[in-house]
């Protein structure tokens, strides 16, 4: 959806139509979450703060990011793609990849369900989305952020070098400011520069994955559209606008990911058999600490605790401060598991296996963002304010 949070803003308080929007923190270090299109013509942006999107638009009005609002719009716009095609990708809050190749012969073809999906959000949400329609998730992908705002984008499989071929390298999905200088140090501007070169020349320049962003740039991309309830893993990560050493702050984000992700892994009726850590440093070196679970839960708690103990194992190697933190978990469907059933249930087991049936039917009916841990929404707070989530965004544009 177009530049989401800003745009809910505006559709829940229409004195700002028309008017530039700043969603995010006010205080001293605060970082705008998101930036209405009309103040983006002043330069501001996601990410940037707060002070700096002021100073470029002095009048713009500030809004407070509502996440229980987004969660409630998100959710209603997710339903209506599921209504296209059940194969739906969400890959943030307002974006998602859509498979509507099975639903060609009802539906009609590729440009007629996209054309479908921009005027059923439009009739139902009163918010624009802009649409890319491609035969690969990269090339959709790129093809949504071309004419934004309330855009429609067709790149045909003939035409798909071509019309690639003169983008920037930086509307290369994947490419941000921290990885946007590698590529220009290699003389590479755009797409048609990575694509003119030989594998073994991109690799020279790129590294081990200059061959994948080569591909890229031709347009290949043979990765599937897959549903949380056939993916294999449920993870969430973060990565932060400034490097976080406070031990607090990192606990904090994870247990929120955690109660997340458990969310999510119950809602797919799924059940986590290993619980994996991983951590960015600034200088990019990332690690990855697993941690098996036995038997196989969908607690929330237990996935925590290992979580925390992987995250505390990692702190007594390293005292080095974190560009990015996120887990997963190793998904195995309930019904295939073999799971042995409790003789004597644990009692506190069943106070949280209740917690958790409790706060997944909040979360249905209003929101993820409906509920928080006092700890974790204290450390999101904070988060939120000196850091964005560059991977997958809290809002796409």
């Amino acid at each position: 959806m177009d530049a989401f949070f800003a745009s809910v803003e505006q559709l829940d308080e229409p004195a700002l139509k028309g008017v530039p929007v700043l969603v995010g923190g006010e205080g001293g270090r605060g970082v705008v979450a998101a930036a209405s299109y009309e103040a983006r013509k002043f330069g501001c942006h996601s990410a940037m703060p707060m002070a700096l999107a002021l100073a470029k638009c002095p009048h713009a009005a500030v809004r407070a990011p509502r996440f229980d609002r987004y969660s409630e719009i998100s959710l209603r716009f997710m339903n209506i793609l599921r209504d296209q095609s059940p194969l739906v990708e969400p890959i943030s809050v307002d974006e998602a990849f859509v498979d509507v190749s099975g639903s060609q012969l009802l539906l009609g073809s590729g440009p007629t369900i996209a054309m479908a999906i921009r005027a059923r959000v439009y009739e139902e949400l009163k918010l624009t989305v802009s649409v890319g329609v491609a035969t690969s998730k990269f090339v959709a992908k790129i093809a949504s952020d071309l004419r934004k705002p309330n855009g429609l984008t067709i790149i045909s499989s003939e035409h798909t070098r071509g019309m690639l071929a003169p983008l920037g390298i930086s509307k290369m999905w994947g490419v941000g400011p921290k990885t946007l200088p590698k590529f220009i140090n290699a003389g590479i501007h755009t797409f048609g520069d990575l694509q003119n070169l030989s594998e073994d020349q991109a690799r020279a320049r790129l590294g081990e994955s200059g061959a994948q962003w080569r591909q890229f740039a031709l347009g290949i991309d043979e990765r599937e559209v897959v549903t949380e309830h056939d993916a294999k893993s449920v993870g969430q990560e973060e990565t932060f606008e400034r490097n976080i050493g406070d031990m607090n702050v990192l606990r904090s984000i994870l247990q929120e990911q955690c109660d997340r992700v458990a969310l999510r892994l119950r809602a797919c009726d799924g059940l986590a058999k290993c619980v994996t850590l991983k951590v960015r440093l600034a200088n990019f070196d990332t690690f990855s600490r697993q941690k098996k679970l036995n038997p196989f839960t969908d607690s929330t708690k237990t996935i925590w605790q290992a979580a925390d103990a992987l995250l505390a194992a990692w702190r007594r190697e390293s005292a080095l401060p974190l560009r990015l933190i996120g887990m997963s978990v190793e998904r195995v469907d309930r019904a295939g598991a073999q799971v042995q059933p409790e003789l004597f249930p644990d009692a506190a087991a069943e106070v949280q296996r209740k917690l958790d049936s409790i706060t997944d039917a909040v979360a249905r009916k209003y929101g993820p963002e409906a509920l928080h841990r006092g700890a974790a929404r204290a450390g999101s707070r904070r988060n939120k304010r000196d850091a964005t989530n560059e991977g997958p965004r809290p809002e796409a544009g």
